[in-house]
């Protein structure tokens, strides 16, 4: 027969209750109780009833919203929100919704009236979309924010940065110590502020580096390989031409990389290109790609943290503890590949 709760709580010699607490990860149950449920669950081969669990209102589903094209993004964000629900007894609920509809407040709001959500990750560009923030803010439910940036959040509630800026300034003050000075910007849609961000740093390190802005070097565009290539494929029929690329992501990196091979460009002899992310782009292109790595899924995994201690806060009717953040947020690091050397003399 299937065993039963209270089955577990009479191998283990502990209450029923307790056996719940344990399952459910409340901090209020000591190491040694802990490890004889678990060993009891273990022998028993016992699995929770999660209905019934989220019936009780325990602890129940954490939502990933997210509408970004970049497949690796969303897979290593993935990984480090089900690590993470996993080790604290949380299911996760993904669910993509399209940030340029009409009806996007209404979609998620349709989600949210549905099933057991505890709490919701918010990635880019909803994270940064005030009404839909403040939507969540007047349903009282738990959520924490990926932002691009290093300010504190004006609002209480965990937020996770990440450090955009001093990434592309680390990036273009490297093209820049190489002996660039005609280095181009290709950038994604604004709609992201990552990408605000990115091309501040770009333009702050010109400017610590003496170098004059020329604006038919910052080139708008989209986060994916057509736009990198066909911005590329423009840039190098001008006279002059750049002779380094910083792209906003892998993707445009790696367009930058095919149009120039089609131009007979060579790279990084005649034009050096560089990406960013650290996606596995960068790394099956030809020649590997300079990037800087975005810890994704060290970023997701703390996400998930501080979102779990905000519900767990909220059901106690205690303040939520962000003392565990992050001082700057994270910070994508350089990433020295073979796409870039100094310019041709």
């Amino acid at each position: 027969m299937k065993a039963t709760i209270k089955d577990v709580a009479k191998l283990a010699g502990v209450s029923f209750k307790t056996v719940s607490r344990v399952i459910n990860r409340e901090p209020s149950v000591g190491e040694d109780l802990q490890r004889r449920v678990w060993a009891a669950i273990e022998e028993l081969n016992y699995q929770p009833n999660l209905s019934a669990r989220q019936l009780r209102g325990a602890p129940g589903f954490i939502a990933f919203i997210y509408d970004n094209p970049n497949s690796h993004y969303v897979i290593e964000m993935q990984h480090g929100l089900l690590a993470e629900c996993r080790a604290q007894g949380y299911e996760l609920l993904i669910h993509p919704l399209n940030s340029r509809s009409d009806g996007v407040q209404e979609e998620l709001e349709q989600m949210l009236s549905h099933g057991h959500i505890a709490g919701l990750v918010l990635t880019p560009p909803f994270s940064e979309t005030p009404e839909l923030v403040a939507a969540l803010r007047r349903r009282k439910l738990s959520f924490v924010r990926i932002v691009s940036g290093t300010a504190d959040p004006a609002e209480n509630e965990p937020c996770i940065f990440v450090n955009d800026y001093q990434a592309a300034f680390a990036i273009t003050d490297y093209l820049a110590g190489l002996g660039h000075r005609r280095i181009a910007f290709l950038g994604g849609e604004d709609i992201h502020r990552s990408n605000m961000e990115r091309r501040r740093g770009y333009l702050a390190a010109l400017a610590d580096r003496g170098i004059e802005r020329d604006d038919t070097l910052i080139v708008p565009g989209e986060f994916n390989f057509d736009s990198g290539a066909e911005r590329t494929r423009q840039l190098l029929t001008g006279d002059p031409r750049p002779t380094a690329i910083f792209a906003a992501n892998d993707e445009i990196a790696a367009g930058a990389l095919f149009s120039a091979r089609i131009s007979e460009v060579a790279v990084p002899q005649e034009l050096s290109i560089v990406g960013f992310e650290d996606s596995p782009f960068s790394r099956q292109t030809w020649p590997k790609l300079t990037t800087a790595h975005q810890p994704n899924t060290a970023i997701a995994g703390s996400a998930a943290s501080h979102l779990i201690a905000s519900i767990r806060a909220a059901r106690q009717g205690t303040d939520t503890a962000t003392d565990a953040l992050p001082d700057n947020g994270f910070l994508p690091t350089l990433v020295v590949r073979d796409s870039t050397c100094p310019p041709a003399q």
